[in-house]
């Protein structure tokens, strides 16, 4: 009887996400151009909302 693991699951998503996003970031027209700037926006709202909450968390650990 075969078991499987949720690690193993995760990393066969992750592998296969990855090819299929390779696949259409190769594609015609202008895929990579919008996958590259669609991953530089998630980037930038990522580091700014993480700096957001490194700063409140500071806050509740700092006096007046």
């Amino acid at each position: 009887m075969d078991t499987i693991t949720p690690l193993n699951l995760v990393v066969d998503n992750v592998t296969e996400m990855v090819s299929i996003f390779t696949d259409v970031a190769m594609g015609a027209g202008a895929a990579p151009l919008l996958i590259l700037v669609g991953a530089l926006l998630v980037a930038f709202s990522m580091g700014v909302f993480g700096v957001l909450t490194l700063g409140a968390v500071g806050n509740l650990f700092t006096s007046n």
